[in-house]
């Protein structure tokens, strides 16, 4: 053995163990990293908005259309096969209460609930043949967001930050847009950093609120100075750090550091990006803005719904255009009553209606934003659900949940406009091919290959277990991408 075979056995031994001590007692040990330190290969977009409707919309009501459910609505609905729901028994076929008009050169058909997106279907790729594994909001919603149907894990956003860094120093990485009037089931464990360190997570900002970041400015007394607020940093960064210092390993600590850095920075920053009042009257009202103040009610309304779900599209642009990277826009909250979701059980043309206007007004403007700012090429936007809608009746004007099937849609950033991938049966039941049905897994290794990384080679230990955002699944949709 020469003197070089020797130092490289030692140091995986005993002094390799100390030499590993000794630096991490010094802190001279890096953090923990990416395993993407460069791209897998050229990527095609940089930044992500995920448009989420909670509760589960209706594909039967928006997207997929099916003749057959026109044709035979008010019949008793036969799909060849015993059907358990989530919490009725199967009533008549039910069609749409809106009517369905084709649009564009691809001819896509579209229902009147969201035909302000009829002007961007040339741009927009649809996925009818999603499945989820829950037909519960919890889980299904974890699913959607993180990948898996159990708590604890990263959201996209979190994967996209942990494999991809910030693009802003003055920005968070990831933000989220929730609805005005609260949380979607699982509150913010749907946008957590799970086992990621924790600066991946994403951080929420409520452009409709009076306070949008909480904590980021001190509040209005007669003792705080900007002296005494800078003494104060200063002590907090010294007892910071005394305390990471012992307890070397965890992440959560230099997140929260990190996290009070960003929030100085952002006392700058985000007032201006959150500040509508430079937007052109044109801009304004293109997202269905009428104003920029307006006050949040408690159930459902068409211009509620407008006003909510434009301006967090408004401000999403915004964001992108400051480096913000990964952008989660969230439509609907609980279930609280009246009904303030997509859930729609007790009557679909009450709850879908002004959901589905405020949704596609803010989201065809945010395309044809993006679009005449040079930006769409490069950005990617997902519209998505936790599952789908039956196509026949819950009591007499609802639909019960659907996990077997429903519907996805993508634009910008190299996704292949005026395209359909994956057709459901001729009941919007199912999928038509259920042996070759798109699950989330796809989608999301999709949407990481096109920002230039390839979803099985983006990994975090942990458990023992390399994890990633596709668990063991997953493929590329190449049949819609450019």
């Amino acid at each position: 053995m020469d003197r070089r075979e020797f130092l490289m056995s030692t140091g995986g031994g005993l002094g390799g163990i100390a030499l590993a001590s000794l630096l991490q007692n010094d802190q001279l040990l890096a953090a923990p990293q990416s395993n993407t330190q460069t791209l897998h290969h050229s990527p095609r977009a940089k930044r992500v908005i995920q448009l989420y409707m909670s509760g589960a919309a209706s594909q039967c009501d928006t997207f997929d259309y099916k003749p057959e459910l026109i044709k035979e609505n008010g019949n008793a609905w036969d799909p060849g096969e015993q059907v358990q729901l989530f919490q009725s028994s199967p009533g008549k076929t039910m069609q749409s209460p809106w009517k369905w008009k084709q649009y564009g050169e691809s001819g896509k058909w579209i229902n009147d609930c969201v035909a302000p997106l009829g002007e961007c279907v040339d741009d927009m790729a649809f996925i009818h043949n999603m499945v989820s594994k829950s037909n519960v909001h919890g889980p299904a919603t974890f699913m959607q967001a993180t990948g898996f149907i159990l708590p604890g894990f990263p959201g996209m956003g979190s994967w996209i930050s942990y494999g991809l860094g910030s693009m802003t120093d003055n920005l968070p990485t990831f933000v989220v847009l929730p609805d005005p009037r609260g949380f979607a089931p699982n509150g913010a464990a749907n946008w957590s950093a799970g086992f990621l360190p924790a600066s991946n997570q994403g951080t929420m900002i409520r452009p409709n609120s009076q306070t949008p970041i909480s904590n980021l400015f001190p509040s209005k007394n007669n003792f705080i100075t900007r002296q005494s607020d800078r003494d104060m940093l200063a002590a907090l960064k010294q007892l910071n750090q005394k305390h990471e210092q012992e307890r070397t390993g965890d992440s959560r600590l230099n997140a929260r550091i990190q996290s009070y850095e960003l929030a100085a920075k952002m006392q700058l920053q985000a007032p201006k990006v959150l500040d509508l009042s430079n937007e052109t009257k044109s801009t304004l009202k293109m997202y269905g803005l009428d104003s920029v103040d307006f006050e949040v009610q408690e159930g459902i309304s068409e211009q509620a719904e407008i006003n909510y779900f434009g301006r967090n599209c408004l401000v999403a642009r915004r964001m992108l255009e400051q480096g913000v990277r990964f952008v989660q826009i969230w439509s609907g909250a609980d279930n609280g009553h009246p009904r303030r979701n997509w859930d729609s059980h007790e009557d679909i043309k009450r709850d879908h209606w002004p959901l589905g206007r405020g949704m596609s007004i803010g989201a065809a403007a945010l395309i044809k934003d993006l679009k005449q700012r040079g930006m769409l090429d490069d950005t990617i936007i997902l519209w998505t659900t936790e599952f789908g809608r039956m196509p026949c009746s819950q009591g007499s004007k609802g639909r019960d949940h659907n996990p077997f099937v429903f519907t996805n849609w993508l634009t910008g950033g190299g996704i292949k406009g005026g395209t359909t991938y994956g057709e459901s049966d001729q009941w919007s039941f199912k999928p038509a091919d259920p042996a070759n049905a798109t699950m989330c897994y796809d989608v999301h290794a999709t949407i990481l290959h096109q920002l230039g990384i390839d979803h099985e080679k983006l990994t975090f230990r942990h458990n023992g277990i390399d994890r990633r955002l596709t668990d063991v699944h997953g493929h590329v949709i190449k049949e819609i991408l450019s």
